[in-house]
């Protein structure tokens, strides 16, 4: 009696069918530690990244899991650590808060040949300076054509972000093999702009997706106290911290700056308190064809996961689709052949989202 039991409270927790939605939310793996980023070879196959330097091997119909090797130095400190991972054409990106020796360290970019044993990783770019900080590394990749976009997050120190000379507070665009791109904005009036830098002025992007209708880029951006927002990545642009606030304020309290004014990118989206925004894609599938064009953000305060449907940047709508229902989320993607959404959560597990 007791093994059933413990069977049919396993099933509660693992599946939730919600009135709202005709979905269900099926967790398939458990167990991870800390895990950050994870990205589809193949239907069944994806690699994932652990905080604390792990580079996973899992396929999710076999439940099978295996370490690969890899020789990245990584300095796990606060929120840093083995961040984001891309697969792309037998290739493999990651971000990573790279060890620069005496405490300090900086966003890095690294690529391999995909083995599924051993990473062979060299450096294809990195945040100067480096900085002794735990926070705010951003991290996030996308490629776009042929190009990869990368977040650089202001490591905690605010006015960085305003200061081209220098690359945390950016969104970057280098070629994948870490070529630096002519038509960059340093090329075209930016002449004072590092070469890599595509737009400034952010805090912490932890979401950044191409959408497969517009081909724009869209990001989701911390705030301090409130300021959270959604809003796309614009050539040659500035989001404006930390003279912008974005409706938030200092964790002291104090006011930090307006929300926006003109001169400065204006977000499509912003939450203000903060949801502390994580990942987000651009929704494109047969499962929830209705969600075709809209962004699916996540988020780890709140622990929702949020559609905002918009139209030539103007909000028109935002739904909660379910929220404090399996904790933190960290990052989501999208099966491409199925329309399937999975997501992964600090406590350390993998979950699908389908009808």
């Amino acid at each position: 009696m007791k093994i059933i039991i413990s069977i049919l409270i396993i099933i509660l927790v693992q599946t939730f069918n919600l009135k709202a939605e005709d979905f269900k939310l099926n967790q398939i793996i458990s167990g991870l530690k800390s895990p950050w980023s994870f990205t589809f070879k193949n239907q069944n196959e994806i690699l994932m990244t652990e905080k604390s330097g792990q580079i996973l091997f899992i396929n999710i119909k076999d439940k099978i899991i295996k370490n690969i090797n890899h020789n990245l130095d990584i300095l796990e400190d606060g929120q840093g650590g083995l961040l984001e991972i891309l697969y792309h054409n037998e290739i493999i990106f990651v971000s990573y808060s790279e060890n620069r020796g005496n405490g300090k360290s900086s966003t890095s970019v690294a690529s391999a040949n995909f083995n599924d044993k051993n990473l062979n990783f060299k450096n294809i770019f990195r945040a100067e300076p480096a900085i002794n900080s735990g926070y705010h590394f951003g991290s996030r990749l996308v490629i776009k054509d042929n190009f990869l976009f990368i977040t650089a997050g202001e490591r905690g120190e605010g006015m960085i972000a305003q200061d081209p000379t220098k690359h945390p507070g950016s969104i970057l665009k280098i070629h994948i093999d870490g070529r630096i791109p002519k038509d960059n904005p340093k090329f075209n009036g930016k002449s004072n702009w590092l070469p890599e830098i595509y737009q400034i002025g952010v805090r912490n992007p932890q979401g950044m997706d191409v959408s497969p209708y517009d081909n724009k880029i869209y990001l989701t951006n911390h705030g301090a106290k409130g300021g959270d927002w959604f809003g796309e990545a614009k050539y040659g642009e500035n989001y404006g911290w930390k003279i912008l606030g974005w409706g938030g304020t200092n964790y002291s309290g104090t006011k930090i700056g307006p929300k926006w004014k003109p001169g400065f990118t204006k977000a499509i989206k912003y939450w203000v308190p903060s949801i502390a925004v994580s990942s987000m894609i651009i929704y494109k599938g047969d499962e929830f064809k209705e969600w075709n064009g809209d962004a699916l953000i996540t988020s780890l305060k709140d622990q929702s996961l949020r559609k905002i449907r918009f139209k030539d940047n103007e909000f028109i709508n935002e739904k909660i689709i379910f929220k404090g229902t399996i904790g933190r989320i960290r990052d989501i993607e999208i099966q491409r052949n199925t329309g399937k959404i999975f997501l992964i959560t600090d406590d350390g597990s993998i979950w699908r989202l389908q009808k």
